[in-house]
């Protein structure tokens, strides 16, 4: 792959990362939470269900590996999802992004702690820098927000659904489990929605565009954009640019929202970028982790 098609590639599938918390607060106007983000993921795992059926995509053929699925579901759809949006009802899309994006330096302490993995002093520096970052984002609330917390149970479940993925991922075809766990993660969702709040969806041009944009353009495309980049190029290469996503994030609630840029946000998102950087250098060769991105970031 040529340097020019890997950058464009690579601004794409990190800016629909990173844009989609602040399209998704632009959403909040139209319908409650959970709702919203289940019928994002509902629908894009829908979408993606059909295309591996026709694709005739291998399927699990245990009543274990669907168990499995769902699990991975939900974390990463129900848990991650769940978390974000409702992180953006009290604090800014930056604000979410910076926090939810923090998730590959749980890994490395999780990965440590669960699987007695080792990783580089330059990781750990990475790991150190990116919680300072976070303590400085949160230095930007006078007052505890319920918001922050939502952010950071964001970002544990991410992380928590990347280690199952490496313990059961390779027993899955990439694109079934991306479609079934978006699929039963939305509808776990859905039934969340019907106990912790009142469901509500208003229905007009900007409400279906928002939806069809989180479901096709920030789950489906920037999944398949980001899996072609891993597959065709260099996976550790492709994974230091992670950090681009929080930035994204930081950049469009600026342009969209009118969000202000804080001297907290912009310091503590610098530290957490570095760290992010750092943590996923060179994270195959050393870890043979980094193919775990191909599933913990095809769902923001």
């Amino acid at each position: 792959m040529n340097n020019f098609k890997f950058i464009i590639l690579i601004l794409l599938t990190t800016f629909l990362m990173g844009s989609s918390f602040a399209v998704g607060k632009i959403g909040l106007s139209y319908s409650s939470p959970l709702l919203l983000a289940a019928l994002r993921f509902i629908l894009a795992g829908f979408i993606m269900a059909a295309i591996v059926i026709m694709l005739k995509r291998p399927h699990p053929t245990s009543k274990g590996q669907w168990i499995k699925m769902f699990i991975i579901g939900t974390f990463q759809t129900a848990g991650v999802m769940g978390g974000i949006f409702l992180s953006l009802r009290t604090i800014t899309a930056s604000e979410s992004s910076i926090l939810t994006f923090s998730n590959p330096l749980l890994v490395v302490v999780f990965s440590t702690i669960f699987l007695q993995a080792r990783y580089k002093l330059y990781q750990w520096i990475g790991v150190l820098l990116g919680l300072v970052g976070v303590v400085i984002t949160m230095g930007a609330q006078i007052e505890f927000n319920i918001g922050i917390l939502f952010g950071i149970l964001s970002a544990v479940f991410w992380a928590i659904s990347t280690l199952l993925v490496k313990k059961w991922g390779t027993s899955f075809d990439t694109w079934v489990l991306s479609a079934y766990q978006m699929f039963f993660g939305g509808l776990l969702l859905l039934l969340a929605s019907f106990i912790l709040e009142k469901p509500y969806f208003i229905l007009n041009v900007n409400s279906l565009f928002i939806l069809l944009w989180l479901s096709i353009m920030s789950s489906i495309v920037q999944f398949a954009v980001w899996y072609y980049l891993l597959q065709k190029g260099d996976p550790g290469k492709t994974s230091a640019f992670l950090f681009l996503a929080p930035f994204f994030g930081v950049l469009s609630g600026w342009l969209l929202l009118g969000e202000k840029l804080y001297p907290s946000i912009i310091i503590g998102g610098l530290f957490i970028i570095s760290g992010i950087y750092l943590v996923n250098r060179n994270f195959q060769q050393k870890n043979n982790l980094v193919k775990n991105t191909l599933h913990i970031n095809k769902s923001v």
